[in-house]
């Protein structure tokens, strides 16, 4: 079997004080690469006024290489245009983006690091997987070094109409840097169907059947690959969280209030303000479930270099004493507000015992969240997802209320129809997304790409875990 190799902007290697990765990206890598040997390169998340020498530790078998980053380049590369030109584009946000040929040119600039590092390691067989938009131009920078290995390209956030793209300073020069990949996998079929426009009609790709490109003399593909989670081993997590002394408080806190609950990384994509928006409304139009359900919502923050993620914050806080000044009183806070991180039993814990779970961003990915509320419910008396149309997650979970998260009076309308649900509806909604959840767990997602990316003849069938030939 071929050496696996994963690039990605970030890498966060297990310790014996945190054995598990983290979260998201890190989470259904880690599962992917767990059961073949391989390399994980990238970024060790520190920066150094002359980078040293590559890291290098083993766990397992999986050997993790990182280098540290320059200053100049992480302003311009990752500060710069990854975080404040491609993440708001590609989030549909170009109001946001704010461009500048440094940042570009510091984005090419550590691509090119990034690949003069990472191509003496690399053996002719080995087979390359690349996320996300920090490193679009890397296939590109190591076929310049002479590397014909296989490699693909998976794009964990949205990828927005070919209107929005050609907004962005450079579009046709990423997206070219693009096909110099095998594949390119996206998280939903809307996702795809965006790529393939700007494919056809602003650089002149052709197309047989959406899956197989020609361009020049470039031959790829692109296919779909939800993104799923550990379903069971989550259940498990949440199972034995709810018995601990921490779920205890909790219950004993909320004076038997339903709970609601959003977990989200401070960001404006999240939709936090439009949901805190959405939940005054509800306090306005329902008065009766005064004192008889409190929000939780959790935020920890990021990116706090970059002045939007501060005005972000700014308006949360203000958004969190606003109502509860409004609503609140001696003996009940309608909403609790945290802004820092926690362990994953915990928030495991949280979802088990919360009555509803809100997950209302206004453009993502996938967002896993959605999926691990699923799975923390109880079977025999699950909460309700609530659930944004944006989100990746919606086109698979629709056993959720899905609405529009710019729609205040639709959210608070949702909410009330989740608190007043009855158990039998609850469960068979459970019961349709659970069975989705273990149909395309996380343990199925690596390997059908990589199985994809091996086996040019092959193709993803969207949301079948089958395969079609071409």
């Amino acid at each position: 079997m071929p050496r696996l190799v994963v690039i990605s902007n970030r890498v966060m290697v297990p310790d014996e004080f945190n054995p598990a990765a983290p979260g998201g990206l890190a989470v259904a890598v880690e599962a992917a690469m767990r059961q073949r040997e391989g390399i994980w390169f990238g970024w060790s998340g520190q920066v150094a006024e002359e980078p040293g020498p590559l890291a290098t530790l083993e766990r397992g078998n999986l050997t993790y290489i990182l280098t540290d980053l320059h200053p100049q380049d992480f302003d311009e590369y990752y500060n710069g245009f990854a975080n404040r030109v491609l993440w708001p584009i590609l989030h549909y946000r170009v109001d946001l983006a704010e461009f500048s040929e440094a940042d570009f040119g510091g984005y090419r600039r550590v691509n090119e690091f990034f690949a003069e590092r990472l191509s003496p390691l690399l053996e002719p067989d080995d087979v390359l997987w690349v996320h996300d938009y920090h490193l679009i131009p890397l296939a590109l920078a190591l076929r310049a070094r002479g590397h014909a290995n296989r490699i693909g390209f998976f794009l964990h956030i949205p990828m927005p109409p070919a209107d929005l793209l050609t907004a962005m300073p450079h579009h046709a020069e990423l997206i070219r840097a693009l096909t110099e990949y095998n594949l390119i996998g996206f998280q939903t079929e809307n996702d795809a169907s965006n790529f393939a426009r700007y494919l056809t009609r602003v650089v002149g790709a052709a197309t047989p059947d959406g899956r197989r490109y020609h361009l020049e003399d470039q031959h790829f593909r692109v296919g779909v690959f939800p993104v799923g989670v550990d379903a069971d081993g989550f259940r498990a997590l949440a199972e034995n969280a709810s018995r601990t002394p921490a779920a205890d408080d909790l219950r004993e806190s909320l004076g038997g209030r339903a709970l609601m609950v959003g977990v989200d990384r401070l960001d404006y994509s999240k939709g936090i303000v439009n949901r805190l928006d959405g939940y005054e409304r509800f306090l306005e139009r329902y008065p009766e479930w005064h004192n008889r359900v409190t929000c939780l919502q959790i935020s920890p923050g990021s990116r706090q270099d970059i002045p939007e993620y501060a005005d972000i914050d700014a308006a949360v806080s203000a958004r969190v004493g606003h109502i509860n000044g409004r609503f609140g009183a001696v003996s009940w806070v309608p909403l609790r507000y945290v802004g820092r991180n926690h362990h994953r039993e915990d928030i495991a814990m949280v979802m088990r015992h919360a009555r509803i779970g809100l997950v209302t961003p206004l453009r993502d990915g996938m967002n896993l969240v959605a999926k691990e509320f699923v799975a923390a419910q109880d079977p025999d008396d699950p909460g309700v997802l609530i659930l944004s149309q944006f989100a990746g997650a919606a086109a698979e979970l629709g056993g959720a209320l899905i609405i529009n998260p710019h729609d205040r009076d639709a959210l608070a309308d949702a909410i009330n129809t989740a608190l007043r649900m009855p158990l039998g509806e609850r469960r068979a909604r459970h019961r349709d997304m659970y069975a989705v959840l273990q149909a395309n767990d996380i343990r199925f997602w690596g390997p059908s790409f990589i199985d994809a990316l091996t086996r040019p003849g092959r193709a993803l069938n969207w949301l079948s875990n089958h395969y079609l030939s071409h």
